[in-house]
């Protein structure tokens, strides 16, 4: 799920949508209105499942799509091989997430740890053990 923005209020920090993948954006430059032209924003992002850089220019009054980030509390019910398996703590959904990224994050997983994951156009990622 996403919802419409301009690229004039992007900020660094926050999310958009580069080729129908969720970022955040890194890098926000904006150059003056010319003679003949608006101004225009070049945005650098980092996707957040893959961790790929995005880079597009677009004028600052130009439509871009922000995703809607859900930030849910579960707790981790077991570790399998390739991912993990969590409950949702509000409706008590079961279900399986790939581990994060993060090695440190990573270390901290455990049977029955609480911890933060974000749904994000229907993926599900892990992004800190509460607590």
């Amino acid at each position: 799920m996403s919802k419409p923005a301009d690229v004039g209020f992007l900020r660094v920090g926050g999310y958009v949508i580069i080729d129908n993948i969720p970022c955040r954006v890194v890098s926000l430059t904006k150059s003056k209105p010319g003679k003949h032209g608006a101004a225009k924003a070049r945005v650098v992002a980092v996707s957040v499942f893959e961790g790929t850089k995005k880079t597009f220019v677009k004028p600052v009054n130009a439509q871009i799509e922000v995703p809607i980030i859900e930030k849910i509390n579960g707790q981790i019910l077991a570790l399998l091989p390739t991912t993990v398996q969590i409950m949702n703590l509000e409706n008590y959904e079961v279900f399986e997430a790939a581990y994060p990224d993060e090695e440190d994050l990573k270390e901290k997983l455990s049977s029955g740890t609480e911890v933060e994951y974000w749904r994000i156009m229907g993926r599900t990622k892990i992004m800190r053990v509460k607590g």
